[in-house]
C-alpha cells in the first residue's frame, strides 16, 4: 500500500533567483580565493624549506659534525609545524572569505536583481492593466450585440443606435491603441535636441485643442510664454498638447487655463495651470503611472485611459528634463516641465514629484 508522505517531503524546494545568483557570485569568489591560496601555500612552504636547507648547509660547512640525527629530526618537526600552521591560517582565511563573501554576494545579488524584478513587475502590471482596459469596451460591444441579436424584430432605429454605440467603443479602442503605440515609440527613440521657441509650441498646441476648449467653454491664456529651450519640436508639441488637453478636460465651464514660462538660470519652467477639480494629495504621487486615474479627483465620466501623463513624463525624460505637479482638490492643478534653456550647459534638473 502506498503511503502518503508529508507535503514538505514530496515538494521540491524552490530556489529563488536571488539565491541562485548569490551562489554563483560566491562560487566565483571562492574559486578566485583558492586560485590565490594554492600558489601562496606552495610558494610560502617552498621558501621556508629553502631557508631551512640553506641554514643546514651553512652549519654543515661551519661544523660538519654538528648535524646529527637529532638536528634533522628537529628540522623535520619545524618544517611540518610550519606547514600545518600555514595551512590552518589559509583555511581560516578562506572560511572568512566564505562568510564575508556570502553576505556580500547576497547584497550584490539583491542589487543586481532589484531593478530587473521591478521592471518585470511593472511589465506584468502594464499587461494586466492593458488587458483590462481592452476587455472593457469589447465586453460592452459583445453584450449590446448579443442583446440585439435576441430581438427578431430589431427596428432600424435600434440597429442604428447599436452601430453608433459600437462605433464609440471602437473609438475608445483606437485611442487606447494609439496611446500604447506612443508609449512604445517613446520608449526606444533618441531625440535630437535643437532650440525651440516655447511661444510657437504653445500656439500650435492651442490651435489643435481650440475646438475642445470651445466645447468645454474654457479660455486659454498664453500671454506669459516666452523663451527658447533645447527640445525636439514634435515631441515637445505632443507633451504640451497632453498637458493642455488634460487641463481642459478637468476644468469647469467658463474657467481659464494658463500657460506661462519662467527662467531660473539655465532652466526654464514651462507650466500649464488650470482651475479645475484638482487632484487629491494621496493620488498625486501616482498620476504619472500608466493607466492610473484617481477616483476622487478625476471623474470617470471624463474619457481617457490614464496614459497621457505617462507619455508626458517619458517625453520629458527623453529631453533630459523632468515634470512635476502640484494640486489641490477644488483649486486646480499646475503641471511644470523643467527644460534646459538653449545655449546653456547640461545640469541636474529638479526631480519628478
Amino acid at each position: 500500500m502506498k503511503r502518503n508522505l508529508p507535503q514538505f517531503l514530496t515538494t521540491r524546494p524552490r530556489i529563488t533567483p536571488t539565491v541562485k545568483l548569490t551562489i554563483s557570485y560566491l562560487a566565483l569568489l571562492m574559486a578566485l580565493s583558492l586560485i590565490l591560496t594554492i600558489p601562496l601555500y606552495r610558494s610560502s612552504t617552498g621558501a621556508a624549506d629553502r631557508g631551512l636547507r640553506s641554514e643546514r648547509l651553512y652549519f654543515e660547512g661551519a661544523n660538519p659534525y654538528s648535524i646529527g640525527p637529532n638536528y634533522q629530526q628537529i628540522e623535520l618537526g619545524q618544517v611540518t609545524g610550519f606547514h600545518k600552521h600555514l595551512l590552518n591560517e589559509l583555511i581560516t582565511l578562506n572560511l572568512l572569505v566564505l562568510l564575508i563573501g556570502g553576505g556580500l554576494s547576497f547584497y550584490l545579488a539583491r542589487r543586481t536583481l532589484s531593478p530587473i524584478e521591478a521592471a518585470l513587475a511593472a511589465q506584468s502590471r502594464f499587461a494586466a492593466d492593458a488587458s483590462h482596459e481592452l476587455r472593457t469596451p469589447l465586453t460592452a460591444m459583445k453584450s449590446e450585440i448579443e442583446v440585439s441579436l435576441r430581438d427578431p424584430h430589431l427596428p432600424i432605429a435600434g440597429a442604428r443606435e447599436l452601430l453608433k454605440s459600437n462605433l464609440e467603443e471602437v473609438a475608445k479602442l483606437e485611442a487606447l491603441a494609439g496611446g500604447l503605440l506612443r508609449l512604445a515609440r517613446h520608449g526606444n527613440e533618441r531625440l535630437p535636441l535643437s532650440p525651440v521657441d516655447l511661444s510657437e509650441i504653445s500656439a500650435k498646441a492651442i490651435s489643435r485643442l481650440s475646438v475642445a476648449a470651445e466645447q468645454q467653454h474654457v479660455s486659454i491664456n498664453m500671454a506669459d510664454v516666452s523663451g527658447t529651450v533645447l527640445a525636439d519640436p514634435d515631441a515637445l508639441l505632443e507633451l504640451t498638447v497632453i498637458l493642455l488637453d488634460n487641463a481642459i478636460k478637468y476644468s469647469s465651464a467658463a474657467s481659464e487655463v494658463k500657460l506661462y514660462a519662467k527662467r531660473h538660470g539655465a532652466i526654464i519652467d514651462f507650466t500649464v495651470k488650470d482651475t479645475g477639480t484638482g487632484i487629491a494629495a494621496s493620488d498625486l504621487p501616482h498620476i504619472f503611472d500608466r493607466f492610473y486615474r484617481a477616483d476622487t479627483s478625476r471623474s470617470k465620466v471624463t474619457p481617457g485611459y490614464g496614459l497621457g501623463l505617462s507619455i508626458a513624463a517619458r517625453i520629458a525624460e527623453l529631453h533630459g528634463a523632468s515634470i512635476d505637479a502640484t494640486s489641490k482638490l477644488g483649486a486646480g492643478s499646475h503641471f511644470t516641465i523643467h527644460l534646459r534653456a538653449a545655449g546653456t550647459q547640461p545640469k541636474a534638473l529638479p526631480a519628478k514629484v
